[in-house]
């Protein structure tokens, strides 16, 4: 095995020189560093992690997990954005990440048996379903945990002010003189469905406004396609909203297509606020008005809080509920007076 002393002896500096320039120090210059990484290439040296290891009894890896019931993972633009975000974080801090495979659902290997053979530092859980068994063996393991986008669970926990973020929607529609304003939910068994309902209804009191019979759809987990369909059970009622807040972008996606087939006009016709504010909602037409996620902030503080985790050597009890904004785009305008007969 090639160590820093053949490297020393390769090209005529000191081991400790050769040691900063392969962990990256400044005060190696940029022409010392590429040498003795172009005869770290062409010797075939690797860093021996098990002896780092064992020296820091740490791996210098974190376990990635989702858990979310329609299995989109990172192919969700906010999920991407969380996990970018928190790698960002822990990457500067010396830590590389793990993804448990959904393979394991098909062995007899659960998720924490996984994590814990490859002897992760830590866990972040990205969750939906607060009833996931796998999620609850972690939560109630040694392991330091961070779940992101759920509440209230025995474990530092990172989430969006969702229902803040439903009665700034209702407001908001309410100040452009919209009375008749419906729901498409996420599937209230999940806890970001849950907590919008609530902020949604709470709005909706504040403004003394009526929920009106059918005006609250469950559009499921939250795909373009339950969008859609939640949006034509709203299009066949006798008395359409003349508003829609979505409790997610790839829904309001697909309700902004289902009201456009129905020769409708956004935001002429029916007025659409959705919630995530991905990058595709300011390229739609139109733009989509949208409550806005800070994946940064929630990325980065699920970093910090798991970090200290594991600085401390125990398990933390933290809750972090991360502001929201909105941000008024095109897809709503002032309601349409009725002409009086």
């Amino acid at each position: 095995m090639v160590t820093i002393y053949d490297l020393a002896k390769r090209t005529g500096f000191s081991s400790t020189t050769v040691s900063k320039a392969l962990n990256n120090y400044s005060d190696v210059s940029q022409k010392t560093k590429q040498k003795i990484l172009d005869a770290a290439a062409d010797m075939g040296y690797l860093p021996n992690a098990h002896a780092q290891s064992l020296s820091t009894k740490k791996s210098w890896t974190i376990g990635v997990m989702f858990a979310e019931d329609n299995e989109v993972g990172l192919k969700h633009p906010f999920f991407s954005a969380l996990i970018e975000s928190f790698r960002k974080y822990v990457e500067r801090e010396g830590y590389d990440l793990i993804f448990a495979s959904r393979n394991l659902r098909n062995r007899d290997t659960s998720y924490l048996e996984h994590f814990l053979y490859r002897a992760v530092d830590g866990i972040v859980v990205i969750c939906s379903d607060p009833h996931d068994p796998q999620v609850q063996d972690m939560i109630n393991s040694h392991l330091p945990i961070v779940v992101i986008d759920m509440s209230n669970q025995n474990c530092s926990v990172v989430y969006s002010d969702n229902i803040e973020g439903g009665r700034l929607a209702v407001k908001y529609l309410h100040s452009l003189g919209h009375t008749r304003i419906a729901h498409i939910s996420g599937d209230p068994s999940i806890d970001a469905g849950a907590q919008r309902i609530k902020g949604f209804t709470k709005g909706m009191d504040e403004q003394n406004l009526p929920i009106l019979d059918g005006y609250l759809v469950n559009g499921g987990m939250f795909s373009i396609e339950e969008g859609k369909a939640a949006m034509e059970t709203l299009l066949e009622l006798e008395t359409i909203p003349t508003a829609v807040f979505v409790a997610g972008d790839h829904m309001a996606i697909g309700a902004m297509e289902a009201i456009k087939e129905k020769g409708l006009r956004i935001p002429e016709d029916i007025s659409i606020i959705g919630y995530d504010d991905i990058e595709m909602s300011s390229y739609l037409t139109p733009k989509l008005t949208t409550v806005r996620q800070d994946t940064d902030r929630i990325g980065a503080r699920a970093g910090q809080l798991l970090m200290k985790q594991i600085i401390q050597k125990k398990k933390l009890l933290s809750t972090e509920v991360i502001p929201v904004e909105l941000i008024i785009r095109e897809s709503c305008t002032m309601v349409k007076k009725e002409k009086k007969k």
